[in-house]
This record gives structure tokens, C-alpha cells and sequence, in this order.
């Protein structure tokens, strides 16, 4: 024990090295270290002694009548030491040792000497105070002694917004006052002289207690006593002064006032606990309220994005094949519309679902929430199946619009074929049949008979000449049916008459000759029965026969085909230089559209490479990092036209049905899905990095402490890939000195380290996930427990906001927490506490309370705090 014996010792204020008290030391050395020594000439002012004297007394006694005693003379009642000790174990709640009952000088001194000690093992050293000054009754050094107790028990552990002591206190004056006209507490002396701060202290905490509409600033004596004539008859604050006392002086004693002051603190102290509670509980539904809404957020994005999945893909797997080239290229169009208008906005749904659903996830993880788990079928894994899905789907649908644009084109260009081979075959066919069916031979003359017959055969040549020309019909027509051309029925309707006209032609040649060479047998007969006849006429008859056979020859026809023939030749060479010049544009747009693809890929395969070295390196602070992938965000995106141009040209290949291109090596559809995986990237890394820095200003991680783990998770990240398997994890793991070996106790770690980073179990972990765990054990987070607590303050702790009925000390014991219910709370109590969102919040989660000591309308606010932090469902 320090020796308080010697007639010069002295304590000095300032920290101690006894112990730094509940408050901490440092704090309240610094505080004393403004108050400088005791001010030896200030208090023989009569005025200021007299107002301390009061005030001092009546503080004592407000802690003293809790033991049943109290004082009358402050310079007196001391001496002894016993009182001033009972004070102290009053208003610590510590035992003291245990005081000395004897008369004797040496008693006393002794008693006072443990006061002291107790003072000074609670962070305070004295100025110039000695037990011997104390027992002498020295008034000076006993209030100095005083005011050292209050100030280390009833101020310096007020905190208000990080400020304390004093400080904190004249805050906490100047919040609760700073609606009320006509006061602004600047200070603990002048501020308070009209009364009015003291009122409005009590109105903002008992407004029924005051009417403070009807004070006037310039009649502080009433306002004085008003106001402590309250607070003595409600709060229990005894009166320590008289209005008198704080009007008649110019410069009001200030530790007299911080000590009043410092009572109506303490008496609201249950409505400051209720505040802390309530703001701790707004603060812990706000992370929740938030967090819901993000839930919300994607399983409404979730429900969207896979009801248009699940609307698209019929579409897409809709193989029914339209009757035209110009169907099949609206079909084409339609699909070109699709990729370029409807699924970009669902890629950056896709997108940004995922980062929503990352960026929830870490504000549970960081919150000491339980990992959000999506809806049945609405995981981020069965929107991935599902896109996965639809991209195939479209993959193989547009390979089958494409074949089917060519199995179109080619049943066009054989349609065309039959139609012309057909349309010359009918041309020539006509009239054939009536040709064949004409009796011109029974009228006509053994020579007429002769000229036919060699007419004929030249016919019959002709006929067989066409036989191949009727195969190639028929032939095409069977491979259109084959086809599944459109128009097969009239193509088989019309091939069918051909091939009746045909062997029809064939049947009416055969009879046509038969009648032929029956009548030239005849007419020979007739013939010879004339010879003689002829003979003598023969000089007229071969000129008649002669001119009979000029007149009546038909290799004229021949000569009119080969002049259509010779038509025809043109006609060809024009078709064959149209389909030259349609080769040449083809040409040039397969070269126009691989000059700008050989430039977009390489493009879009540097950036995604560039991407994966920037997100593995990540050099510089975070926000370095974030601004410098947002800006090589912004170039891509920027990069855009370039995509843009590349379809545009895209779109004239296909309107020009070309179908290869040995000009290049990459496909629009290559180029879209390396743009789509571009974007996402970018955007993921993005915000990995966003909620890094989440995680680091919660968890208060440094740069270096950042770079580390970074540094770690490279090293095990083999395949560079951005998230750790397993067994590379669990090699981290090991070399982070965890005791996670292949054992029965090891492997039961592991799986609990891994249930905490890959709550979704997708056999990955993530960066993020890998410095949430790292960092786990350094988050300062709320609890289910200390939430309970604060519904316990809300609920029972707190300053009555109803008229007592009772004063003193039945009044205060009315107010104990064992007279009121500590396991539920009443909506009343919530909309009474809480913002109305919040409490209406509680009030539809809050389950009904089954206690036994349930009243109407309790609600269970132990359940719903344990829910918020997934202990069990709501």
C-alpha cells in the first residue's frame, strides 16, 4: 500500500501505472491533465466554494442513502475515512479492505489512506491530496478529493461518438438539446443559467414531465426550479443546487454544473442503454433488410432469366422447316435478331446475377450471417446447366437453319432444273401426238408414202434421242421427293403426265409406222399396175415427183432447232458471266469479313489473356486496382464498333449464302462467345476486387497483409485458373500450419474449413472465399447474443416512458429489470423504439411468445434473433 503517512506526499493527476480503471487511464490522465492543479484561489471564492460544497454533498448522499446513511458537513463527515470508504464501495460496486474502527488519528489517517489507494488503483493519481489534509478537515483538498471521485465515476466513462469524460458529456448535452430554441450549451457554466438546458434535457427524455413550450428564457429561476423540483420528484436526482445559487453568480461554478449535469446523464442512462440498443438492432435489421432485398433481388432475377431460358429454348430446338429459301433467311433474320438484340441483355443478366450473388455472399460472410442458398432449381450452377443448355440449343440451331438454307438452295436450283428440262421437253412434245394421229398417208401417193416413212424415221431418231432427257426428268423428280421439296405433288403430277405422254408417243410411233409401211406396200401394188402408164408419163412425173418431194420435205425443222440452238449460246455465256461476277462479290465479302475477323479474335483472346494476368497479379493498392480495371473495362466496351462492323458484314455473308471461308480461321459465332466471355470477365474481376475491399474495410486488413494472401493463393493456384481445388486448397492449408492431414481428425476439419468456403459446394474456392477465412477470427461483428441483449434493453432496461407512480426508491425499484418480462417484447415497445420500417419488420417476423409469463401480444424476440443469424428459421 502506498504510504500516505509522510506530511509532504502527494499524488500528481495523470495516468497511473496501479491499473487503468474502467474507463482506461489514458483518458482520464489526459482530462486532468486540463484541469491543471486544484485551483486553490478559485475556491475561496465564496460563491464557487458554496455551490460546490452544496453540490459535492448532495451527490454523496444521492450514492450514501443506497447504504442508508448520508452527510451532513462535507468537511467533517470524511475525517474518519469510514464514509468516504462506504462511498467509494457504493459507487464501484468493489469491496474495499476493511476499514479500522478505532478513534485514534492513526485510524483514521489508515481508512483514508485505503480510500486513496482504491482512487489511485483506479487509473488517478492526486494533486497535493494526503490522507493527513482529509483527516484535518481541510475543506480545500476534500472537495478536490470529491471532485476526483466524480470525475472518475460518474464522467469519465461517458462516451458519446468517441469522444468522453467531459467531452463526451458536454456532446451528449448538445445532441439532446439541439432542437429546443433558446438553448445552445456551449459550456457547463453560462450555458445553464436560464434553466432552460436543464428542461430541455428533461422534456427530451420525459416530454410529459415538461411543458416547455411555456418557459421563458428570461425568468431562469422559475425554469431552475421547475427543473429540479422534476428531476427530484421523478428522476431521483436530489436537488444539489438553488436557483439562487446559479442566477446571482456571473461565471456559474463549472464542476458544480458537470456534476448536476453528470446525474441527468446517469438518470437517462437507461434511455442512452436503450438508444445504444436500439441503434445496435437498427443497425443489425438494416444489414438484414439489405441482404433480404439483395436475396429478393436475385431470386427475382433468377425467376426471370431462367423463364426466358426456359421460353427460349423451344424456340431454338423448333425444327420445323419452312417451305422457302425466303422463310428459312426470315428465320435466319429472326435468329440474327435474337443474338444481337434479345441475348445481350440476358448475357449481362447472367452477368450481373453473378456478381450480385458474390457480392451477397460476402456481405453475409462479413455480417456473420449463414450463406445465402437460393430457391430449389435457382442455384447459380442450375442457371449455368440452364444457359449451358440454351447455348447449345442455339448452337445446333443455327448449324440446322444453315443446312436447311442449303438443302433449300439446292432443291431451288433443282426445281428450276425439272421446270426447264420439263418446259423443253413439253415444248417439243407438242404436237407431236396429233402429228403421229394424222392420216395423211391414205391420200397420199406412193412417193407422199415413201417421203413420210423416211419423215418418220428421222421422228423415231428424234424419239430416242429424247429418252434421255425424260430419265434426267424423272431422275430429278425423285431426288426432290427425296429432298422433301414443297411442291413435290406437282412435280410428280406433272412428271407423271410426261412420262404418260412419252409412252404414249412411243405406242402412236410404232402404229404410225405400221400404217406407213402397210400403205407404201399398197400403193406399190398400185404402182406397179401403173408402170406402163408411168413410163410413158415419166418426164412429167419425175418433174411432179421431183417437186412433190421438194415442196414436202421436212428437214426444214431441223435447221429451225439448230438456229434456236445457236440462241441459246449467248444466253449462257451471260448467265455463266452473272454467276462469275456473283463468285468475285462473294469473294470479296469473304475477304472483307476475315480481314476484320483475323483482327477482332486476337483481339479478344489478348484481352481475356491480359485479364487473367491482371487478376493474378493485382499490383498496387485495391482501389488502384479496381480504378485501373474499370478503366480497361471502359476501352473494351469502347472496342464495341469494332464487333458491330464485323456483323454488319456477317449479315451480308449469309444474305449472299456462302457457307466457308478459307480466308479465316474464326466464325461469328467464335467471336460473339469470346466477346460474351470478354465482358463477363472483366465484369467478375471487377467485382472480386469491389469485394475485396469490402472484406478488407470490415475486417480491417492491411495492404501487405492483402498482398500475402494474394501471394499464397497464386502459389497453390497451379492452372492459374482463379479458384483453388481440394487438394490445392487443402495444401494451402497445410502449409499455413492447419491440421488438416489425410486422417480421421484431419479430414473432418477440412470438411468443415470447406463447408465455410464453398457453402455452395461447387469444389472450388474462390480468392474471396479464401481471405474471408483468413480473416475470420479479427471481425468485429454482432451476434445473435449480443442482439438478445439489446431486445432485453428495449424490452425491460430502460427509462419508464410513462408517468411513475412512484418516487425515491420505490420509484427506481419499480424500474428493475426483475420487474419486468425479459423474454419478449410488444409491438408497442417496437414502434416505440425503432423507425417504423424496422419495427413493422420485427413485428411480421416476430413469432408470438409461449412463455409462461406471456401477456397479450408478447412477441418472441429470442427466436427472431437467432434466426436473423441462421441459428433456425423463422
Amino acid at each position: 500500500m502506498v504510504d500516505y503517512h509522510a506530511a509532504n506526499q502527494s499524488y500528481q493527476y495523470g495516468p497511473s501505472s496501479a491499473g487503468n480503471g474502467a474507463g482506461g487511464g489514458g483518458s482520464m490522465g489526459d482530462y486532468m491533465a486540463q484541469e491543471d492543479d486544484w485551483d486553490r484561489d478559485l475556491l475561496l471564492d465564496p460563491a464557487w466554494e458554496k455551490q460546490q460544497r452544496k453540490t459535492f454533498t448532495a451527490w454523496c448522499n444521492s450514492h450514501l442513502r443506497k447504504a442508508g446513511t448520508q452527510i451532513e458537513n462535507i468537511d467533517e463527515d470524511f475525517r474518519d475515512g469510514l464514509k468516504l470508504m462506504l462511498l467509494l464501495e457504493v459507487i464501484s460496486g468493489e469491496r474495499l479492505p476493511k476499514p479500522e474502527r478505532g478513534k485514534m488519528r492513526v485510524h483514521k489517517i489508515n481508512n483514508v489512506n485505503k480510500a486513496l489507494d482504491f482512487i489511485a488503483s483506479k487509473g488517478v493519481k492526486l494533486v497535493s491530496i494526503g490522507a493527513e489534509e482529509i483527516v484535518d478537515g481541510n475543506a480545500k483538498m476534500t472537495l478536490g478529493m470529491i471532485w476526483t471521485i466524480i470525475l472518475r465515476f460518474a464522467i469519465q466513462d461517458i462516451s458519446v461518438e468517441e469522444t468522453s469524460a467531459k467531452e463526451g458529456l458536454l456532446l451528449w448535452c448538445q445532441r439532446k438539446t439541439a432542437p429546443y430554441k433558446n438553448v445552445n450549451v456551449q459550456n457547463f457554466h453560462i450555458s445553464w443559467k436560464d434553466g432552460l438546458a436543464f428542461n430541455a434535457l428533461i422534456h427530451r427524455h420525459r416530454p410529459e414531465l415538461i411543458e416547455y413550450d411555456k418557459l421563458r428564457k428570461d425568468d431562469p429561476v422559475t425554469n431552475l426550479n421547475n427543473a429540479f423540483e422534476v428531476a427530484e420528484k421523478y428522476l431521483d436526482i436530489p436537488k444539489m443546487l438553488d436557483a439562487e445559487d446559479i442566477v446571482n453568480t456571473a461565471r456559474p461554478d463549472e464542476k458544480a454544473i458537470m456534476t448536476y449535469v453528470s446525474s441527468f446523464y446517469h438518470a437517462f442512462s437507461g434511455a442512452q442503454k436503450a438508444e445504444t440498443a436500439a441503434n445496435r438492432i437498427c443497425k443489425v435489421l438494416a444489414v438484414n433488410q439489405e441482404n433480404e432485398h439483395l436475396m429478393e433481388d436475385y431470386e427475382r432475377l433468377a425467376s426471370d432469366l431462367l423463364e426466358w431460358i426456359r421460353r427460349t429454348i423451344p424456340w431454338l430446338e423448333d425444327r420445323v422447316p419452312q417451305k422457302t429459301i425466303q422463310e428459312m433467311q426470315q428465320k435466319l433474320e429472326d435468329f440474327r435478331d435474337y443474338r444481337r438484340v434479345h441475348k445481350p441483355p440476358k448475357v449481362q443478366e447472367k452477368c450481373q446475377l453473378e456478381i450480385n450473388f458474390n457480392t451477397l455472399q460476402t456481405k453475409l460472410r462479413l455480417s456473420n450471417r449463414p450463406a445465402f442458398m437460393p430457391s430449389e432449381g435457382k442455384m447459380v450452377s442450375d442457371i449455368n446447366n440452364g444457359w449451358q443448355h440454351l447455348e447449345q440449343a442455339e448452337k445446333g440451331y443455327e448449324e440446322w437453319l444453315l443446312n436447311e438454307i442449303r438443302r433449300l438452295e439446292r432443291l431451288d436450283h433443282l426445281a428450276e432444273k425439272f421446270r426447264q428440262k420439263a418446259s423443253i421437253h413439253e415444248a417439243w412434245t407438242d404436237g407431236k401426238e396429233a402429228m403421229l394421229k394424222h392420216r395423211d398417208y391414205e391420200t397420199a401417193t406412193l412417193s407422199d408414202i415413201k417421203a413420210l416413212i423416211r419423215k418418220h424415221e428421222a421422228f423415231e431418231s428424234d424419239l430416242a434421242a429424247h429418252q434421255d432427257r425424260v430419265e434426267q426428268i424423272a431422275a430429278i423428280a425423285q431426288e426432290l421427293n427425296e429432298l422433301d421439296y414443297y411442291d413435290s405433288h406437282n412435280v410428280n403430277t406433272r412428271c407423271q403426265k410426261i412420262c404418260d405422254q412419252w409412252d404414249a408417243l412411243g405406242s402412236l410411233t410404232h402404229s404410225r409406222r405400221e400404217a406407213l409401211e402397210k400403205t407404201e406396200k399398197q400403193l406399190e401394188t398400185i404402182d406397179q399396175l401403173h408402170l406402163e402408164y408411168a413410163k410413158r408419163a415419166a418426164p412429167f412425173n419425175n418433174w411432179m415427183e421431183s417437186a412433190m418431194e421438194d415442196l414436202q420435205d421436212m428437214f426444214i425443222v431441223h435447221t429451225i432447232e439448230e438456229i434456236e440452238v445457236r440462241q441459246l449460246v449467248p444466253k449462257r455465256d451471260h448467265a455463266l458471266l452473272e454467276e462469275q461476277s456473283k463468285q468475285q462479290s462473294n469473294e470479296h465479302l469473304r475477304r472483307q469479313f476475315s480481314s476484320q475477323a483475323n483482327v477482332v479474335g486476337p483481339w479478344i483472346q489478348n484481352k481475356m489473356e491480359e485479364i487473367g494476368r491482371i487478376s493474378i497479379e493485382m499490383n498496387g493498392t485495391l482501389e488502384d486496382q479496381l480504378s485501373h480495371l474499370k478503366q480497361y473495362e471502359r476501352s473494351i466496351v469502347d472496342y464495341k464498333p469494332n464487333l458491330d462492323l464485323l456483323e454488319q458484314q456477317h449479315q451480308l455473308i449469309q444474305e449472299a449464302l456462302i457457307f466457308d471461308n478459307k480466308h479465316t480461321n474464326y466464325t461469328m459465332e467464335h467471336i460473339r462467345v469470346g466477346w460474351e466471355q470478354l465482358l463477363t470477365t472483366i465484369a467478375r474481376t471487377i467485382n472480386e476486387v469491389e469485394n475485396q475491399i469490402l472484406t478488407r474495410d470490415a475486417k480491417g486488413i492491411s495492404q501487405e497483409q492483402m498482398q500475402e494472401f494474394r501471394a499464397s493463393f497464386n502459389h497453390f493456384d497451379k492452372d492459374h485458373g482463379g479458384a483453388l481445388g481440394p487438394e490445392e486448397f487443402k495444401a494451402c492449408l497445410i502449409s499455413l500450419g492447419y491440421d488438416v492431414e489425410n486422417d480421421r481428425q484431419g479430414d473432418a476439419e477440412f470438411n468443415r474449413i470447406m463447408s465455410v468456403v464453398d457453402p455452395n459446394h461447387s469444389g472450388l474456392v474462390t480468392f474471396q472465399a479464401f481471405i474471408d477465412f483468413m480473416s475470420r477470427e479479427t471481425t468485429d461483428t454482432d451476434t445473435a447474443d449480443q442482439v438478445i441483449a439489446s431486445f432485453k434493453v428495449l424490452a425491460g432496461d430502460k427509462v419508464s416512458q410513462t408517468p411513475p407512480r412512484h418516487t425515491g426508491a420505490s420509484w427506481r425499484a419499480a424500474q428493475s429489470p426483475a420487474c419486468r418480462p425479459q423474454n419478449f417484447i410488444t409491438a408497442e415497445e417496437l414502434r416505440r423504439e425503432l423507425p417504423p420500417d424496422q419495427a413493422e419488420y420485427c413485428i411480421a417476423r416476430m413469432a408470438p411468445y409461449q412463455g409462461p409469463d406471456a401477456v397479450p401480444g408478447a412477441l418472441d424476440y429470442k427466436s427472431f434473433s437467432t434466426a436473423l443469424y441462421g441459428e433456425s428459421d423463422l
